[in-house]
């Protein structure tokens, strides 16, 4: 399938937390989900979502921002503790959204001396924030037309229904979810690892009502990346509950992917495909890919267990630009239209000075094929 190659403009405010603007949104972009003519974008730094709404000349622009401590409990409300969005979905009227769950290791600074340096480098600690999985209801308003985030609302599809923002509770090592893979054969061994050492890093969300598919950047064991497949069940009183779904009882099943060594950076669902944003789980630059995992969204009925997908059922559709320490691809979207083909977008960490846009703006890929191109 040929993809012809675009660009789109996004267009943000200031960061109103970052008075010296030395940190600007459009660096750290790492999530992107379309609801109508808005899109939502989550970033690795701060405490909330971004809206952008389409312009009449093609671009995103009217920013907004949408602090989760009004959707969510965070352990640590705090405007400099990061959540670290990772990937971002919306099944129905919710919004999901997954942090990280990964540990951090500091980087050395070039006005630090070896002896800070090396104990920087030694430095591992985790963020409470960064476990975070969540819903939080979506809802178009008529008022001015756009899609807003609500705490709780009436379901559009049943006004006797509410939908209500919900999460998997926090916990003392950061939730259900990850004191559950600290168990795991697999994965158990990396979750004190920091992530951007082939430690367990979350990137990447997609979701079909309760279900949802979680990838993971790393670990990568022996070139296969990991994504997980869970079953969400509400728990009352804004939580959120993982079915046992997996081999032994375990709240998730594994499926491991050949994707010649790289890992998820972002998922998404096409009919009854995922597709794969993959990348280097390591702090590399490229190869970045799109894969497409055929029947990977569907519910399968012999589909009850961990399973393995090679190279050679997965199907590598485009290969995505990358940049010297710049352009780093972290979320994927699929852009929905009458028109028909598939026109995905692609939004980058870390732009480079020709994908800048002004002081605060910056383009992102699009790859159209089919009739929607």
């Amino acid at each position: 399938m040929a993809f012809r190659h675009d660009t789109v403009n996004l267009e943000f405010d200031k960061d109103p937390h970052e008075p010296d603007d030395d940190e600007k949104i459009r660096d750290d972009l790492s999530a992107v989900v379309q609801t109508g003519e808005n899109l939502w974008l989550g970033t690795d730094e701060g405490v909330s979502l971004e809206r952008l709404s389409a312009n009449d000349d093609g671009a995103y622009g009217n920013h907004r921002r949408f602090d989760l401590r009004k959707f969510v409990d965070l352990p640590k409300d705090d405007d400099q503790e990061e959540v670290d969005v990772e990937g971002l979905d919306v099944s129905g009227n919710y919004l999901w959204l997954v942090g990280s769950h990964s540990m951090k290791r500091k980087n050395p600074k070039s006005d630090k001396d070896a002896k800070d340096n090396l104990e920087r480098l030694a430095d591992v600690s985790r963020d409470p924030n960064r476990y975070l999985l969540a819903r939080i209801p979506v809802l178009w308003d008529e008022n001015d037309g756009e899609y807003e985030l609500v705490k709780s609302g009436p379901d559009p599809k049943d006004p006797t229904e509410r939908l209500a923002a919900a999460q998997l509770p926090a916990t003392d090592k950061g939730n259900a979810l990850s004191d559950a893979l600290r168990d795991d054969p697999h994965v158990g061994p990396f979750v004190k690892i920091a992530s951007k050492d082939n430690g367990l890093d979350v990137e990447g969300l997609a979701a079909s009502k309760s279900r949802l598919f979680v990838g993971l950047r790393g670990p990568v064991l022996r070139g296969w990346a990991i994504v997980l497949e869970l079953e969400i069940k509400d728990g009352g009183d804004g939580s959120l509950e993982l079915k046992r779904i997996g081999t032994g009882g375990r709240p998730y099943r594994k499926h491991f992917l050949g994707l010649n060594g790289l890992g998820v950076r972002d998922l998404t669902i096409d009919g009854p495909d995922l597709l794969i944003l993959a990348g280097p789980t390591m702090d590399l630059d490229g190869p970045v890919a799109v894969f497409r995992w055929p029947d990977g969204a569907n519910r399968a009925e012999d589909r009850k267990q961990d399973s393995m997908v090679w190279a050679k059922d997965l199907n590598r559709i485009l290969d995505v630009p990358f940049g010297e320490r710049t352009d780093h691809a972290e979320g994927m979207t699929i852009l929905r239209n009458s028109r028909g083909g598939t026109t995905l977008l692609i939004v980058h960490d870390s732009p480079g000075k020709k994908r800048q846009r002004g002081a605060y703006g910056t383009a992102a890929d699009l790859f159209r094929s089919g009739a929607g191109g």
